[in-house]
């Protein structure tokens, strides 16, 4: 029996039917019921995240094994767990080249299967490959139950986390986690460097309730377990909290804009509003001169930034602390400024280790950093204690050791003690520049504790011990200004408000983009936890 080849455009065609019917349109009923859920599907996330067009496909026609073979045992397969449960590829976002990757929370709760995991690697592999940044659309569980109960395979693991490691640093990471984001997706996310959660959709954590009450018999709920109320406003895990899908898209694209594609690759720039005018005089009324009396630090930094370029990260976390990408004459730079309107602008545990995370995701890709500095000091106590603080603490320091952009700190007003140091002021950390504010007191500690400390005996033997102490603070306070810190050379200058912009962007137009490395040729510098 004589059998007649098929035609090359009956085998595209096939091809291309078999991809059809990977689509939402050829799944109204599994796309309707994550609808249902408030949720758009894995396709329709790509759609509204990447430019038109742009998507080029891996892995699309994967189906997992089945006991049986043929082709209909693959058709069968391929509309039961349609390109098992991720849609990965290459696309652009606002014209640059990303590596994307979707999970489809309609396949097994978007669980990652045998051949998913293997898309989702090589996903990442090509990302450091060709340095692009990577984004995952996190909405789904770990390892699937059903291929992972079986040592045969199980025992081999992967290489995702060692990538991921190798990864940090060299391409920006983005995980939108748009569901629940139980096991292996919070890993994925903890080692982002930038991750968006939707309030009352995103879930992370490393167990979800079910899993959580067999293990432990403790009773809870997705929310509270691993909500954005937690993992954005009190934990920290995620970056930022939006209302709607949307809105952490624009997040996503937001956030890559300020980087470059990969550590090597040029900081992407903008002429808009990038003129360095002088600030307007509307500056000077923001930062008072009592050290008493709060402001908000964030208005001080939007007039120094380029017109609308402040974007804050974690500014719901650790609000002591001000951590923001923004630009300067059109190049962007990271902000970091202490916040009086929340625990005076005390560093505390929590704002160390979001301070400390911003500088290396700076110092990674090359963005310059300015320390706007207005600290009493670090957190004290035992409550503080109980946080590790000493630990947390030096963590920010370590970084601040370990940068190698160029960096400038400005003194806006108070300047006491380590916080000082843990700011980069004055000379500690090598600043390419260290300038105050006429509105600056830098000292080693807040004047009534000091006089309260050292001379306690001194004011008490005096007539009148109040008037005596109240002598001894003024005396004080004429030796902590701006100026004496001037005559020591401890600033390079104290500078006029409005000119801040200015002379940030003309150092900056100076500097070379990194630093040669002066650490003794150890292998590595030890962390701490």
């Amino acid at each position: 029996m004589t059998v007649t080849p098929p035609r090359i455009q009956d085998l595209i065609a096939s091809v291309e039917t078999a991809r059809a019917g990977l689509l939402d349109d050829a799944r109204p009923a599994a796309v309707e019921r994550v609808h249902a859920r408030g949720r758009l599907s894995a396709r329709e996330r790509l759609a509204r995240l990447i430019d038109a067009d742009s998507f080029r496909e891996m892995g699309a026609l994967v189906t997992p094994e089945q006991d049986d073979d043929g082709p209909e045992a693959s058709a069968r397969a391929r509309t039961q767990t349609p390109a098992d449960g991720v849609v990965v590829g290459t696309a652009s976002i606002d014209g640059r080249p990303v590596v994307i990757f979707s999970q489809d929370f309609s396949v097994h709760g978007g669980s990652i299967g045998k051949l998913g995991s293997a898309k989702t690697q090589r996903a990442l592999q090509i990302a450091i490959t060709r340095g692009l940044p990577l984004v995952m659309v996190l909405d789904g569980g770990g390892h699937r139950i059903q291929d992972g109960q079986d040592s045969r395979h199980f025992a081999h693991a992967n290489g995702m986390f060692h990538n991921f490691a190798r990864a940090s640093g060299w391409i920006p990471m983005v995980a939108l986690m748009l569901g629940a984001g139980f096991a292996g997706p919070t890993n994925y996310a903890g080692l982002a460097d930038f991750v968006v959660m939707v309030h009352g959709l995103s879930t992370m954590g490393l167990a979800g309730p079910a899993l959580v009450k067999a293990a432990t018999g403790e009773d809870t709920d997705n929310m509270s377990l691993g909500g954005a109320d937690l993992q954005v406003d009190r934990v920290g895990l995620a970056d930022l909290g939006v209302d709607d899908e949307d809105a952490a898209f624009a997040a996503a694209k937001r956030f890559l804009s300020y980087l470059p594609s990969n550590a090597r690759a040029e900081r992407p720039t903008s002429s808009e509003g990038a003129a360095p005018n002088r600030i307007d005089d509307a500056i000077l009324d923001l930062v008072p001169t009592s050290a008493r009396k709060v402001y908000d630090v964030r208005k001080v930094l939007a007039m120094i930034a380029d017109p609308g370029s402040m974007f804050e990260l974690k500014p719901t976390f650790a609000g002591n602390l001000v951590t923001a990408f923004a630009r300067l004459g059109g190049r962007p730079v990271g902000f970091i400024a202490n916040q009086p309107q929340r625990l005076g602008g005390m560093l505390d545990a929590n704002a160390c280790d979001k301070g400390a995370h911003f500088l290396a995701l700076c110092d990674a890709y090359g963005l310059p950093l300015v320390s706007f500095i207005d600290v009493p000091g670090f957190s004290i106590g035992s409550g503080a204690e109980r946080t590790n603080l000493g630990r947390r603490s030096a963590k920010l320091i370590f970084e601040w050791g370990h940068v190698s952009v160029p960096r400038v700190s400005v003194v806006l007003r108070k300047g006491y003690g380590l916080g000082y140091f843990a700011m980069s002021g004055g000379r500690s950390f090598a600043a390419d520049a260290c300038f105050a504010w006429p509105t600056a007191e830098i000292c080693a500690m807040s004047i009534e504790g000091a006089i309260d400390v050292a001379f306690r005996k001194e004011y008490e033997r005096a007539p009148d011990p109040q008037k005596r102490r109240q002598e001894m603070i003024y005396e004080t306070r004429t030796r902590i200004g701006a100026l004496r810190a001037a005559e020591g050379f401890g600033v390079d200058d104290v500078i006029d408000p409005r000119d801040t912009r200015r002379r940030l962007i003309e150092i900056f137009a100076q500097t070379q983009a990194r630093r040669p490395n002066d650490h003794p040729p150890k292998h590595r510098s030890i962390v701490p936890i």
